[in-house]
């Protein structure tokens, strides 16, 4: 079953050439109407120069009718040529559907370094404008793929007191991720009609708690960008608490289960660890401590071998500095305690877990005592595979 399309919007996808001629790698959604738009944004100081555009038009403006995403070529560390780059490349697409280059967010996403080339797009603009409303979701998410194994989408219909409001949303990213705001782009469509500065505040605020509780492999990409648009063409307007608060936990669902597909998509990645974290000081120790057990590439090793070497969690706790009485640590596996009062626990928990880490969701839970602070992450396991991904990138 296909995931419908939020109403007044429309999606096209092209095959550009950036780096394969064999399959679609650009990909545009269009409001009929202006839409509220919202982003959120890499971190990273070596900001792309899509990011940049991004942010500035954004300030300018809270509205928009459309966002572009180019694979291939990440247009990052490109120097004020990338700059131009983009503009230009807003301005084809713009001619191309008939809309304002100031119109259009754009997002690239590929390797760090090349620019955009601008013959390949004008060859993605052809045709562009007949191709509106013939894509998919599942099309526009595989058009944005670089790495990826599958392509990843979400939707959601919402029933609120004054009618249905439509959600769906698209991401990408198997490596670089970490996100920050991995190399992780994401969209969301909704069409109902929300306050832009609401709008934003909610983004903000589940980024943080979904894409941002999500790790590969540590690094956060200098394009990593989430944006949303809400267009009202469902002439549900959503502007009480209530309903706000419907809506922030319907887009909390669907970046919860794209930051999962992320995760569970990691480059060569066969386990998906939920990393729980709690009696923790706060919850900024108890996400030191989260964040250190998903980074260790030793414990991601040993989830990929299937072992469950208790020793390397504790070891990650320790230098996490999270502060906490190791005396009152314990670390359950999938369920299990089989640590706790600094020691193992008096059980064969090897013969006892060898079966719960055969399966793809793995469950670490960690408690540091009996404070307030508590802090999930997902993070994914190291293959040899990742490294072999990785190691030929650019080849």
């Amino acid at each position: 079953m296909r995931t419908v399309i939020p109403q007044g919007f429309r999606l096209a996808v092209s095959t550009a050439g950036f780096k394969r001629s064999d399959r679609p790698d650009l990909a545009l959604a269009v409001s009929d109407a202006p839409a509220a738009a919202a982003g959120v944004f890499t971190s990273n100081l070596f900001r792309a120069a899509p990011v940049q555009v991004g942010q500035e038009m954004l300030r300018e403006s809270k509205s928009a009718r459309a966002v572009v995403i180019n694979t291939g070529q990440a247009n990052a560390c490109t120097g004020q040529q990338g700059l131009a780059d983009c503009r230009r490349a807003r301005e084809l697409t713009a001619a191309a559907v008939g809309l304002r280059p100031e119109d259009i967010l754009p997002a690239s996403t590929g390797v760090i370094g090349v620019r955009l080339n601008m013959e390949a797009w004008g060859r993605g603009m052809s045709g562009l404008d007949d191709a509106l409303g013939k894509a998919g979701l599942e099309e526009f998410a595989a058009a944005i793929m670089t790495t990826d194994a599958f392509p990843k989408y979400a939707g959601e219909v919402l029933e609120i007191p004054d009618g249905k409001v439509v959600l769906a949303g698209v991401a990408k990213g198997a490596g670089m991720i970490c996100p920050n705001m991995a190399t992780m782009l994401s969209l969301v469509l909704c069409d109902a009609a929300v306050d832009p500065a609401v709008w934003q505040a909610m983004f903000a605020r589940v980024a943080d708690a979904t894409f941002n509780r999500a790790t590969v492999d540590g690094d956060t990409s200098t394009n990593d960008t989430l944006y949303g648009l809400a267009n009202g063409a469902s002439g549900i307007r959503v502007d009480n608490p209530a309903d706000c608060g419907r809506l922030e936990a319907a887009l909390t669902r669907i970046l919860s289960d794209l930051a999962y597909k992320l995760v569970q998509d990691g480059e060569g990645a066969t386990k998906v660890m939920r990393i729980r974290v709690t009696g923790a000081r706060h919850d900024k120790d108890a996400e030191l401590a989260a964040r250190a057990v998903g980074h260790s590439q030793l414990v991601k090793t040993a989830m990929y071998g299937k072992d469950a070497n208790w020793g390397r969690i504790v070891c990650a706790l320790g230098r996490s500095g999270a502060v906490f009485e190791p005396e009152r640590a314990r670390v359950s596996v999938c369920g299990l305690e089989i640590f706790s009062h600094e020691q193992p626990a008096s059980r064969d928990y090897d013969a006892l877990l060898r079966e719960p880490l055969q399966k793809r969701d793995i469950e670490l839970d960690i408690s540091l005592g009996d404070g307030p602070g508590r802090y999930i992450l997902l993070a994914s396991d190291l293959t040899h595979e990742y490294v072999t991904i990785n190691a030929d990138y650019r080849s």
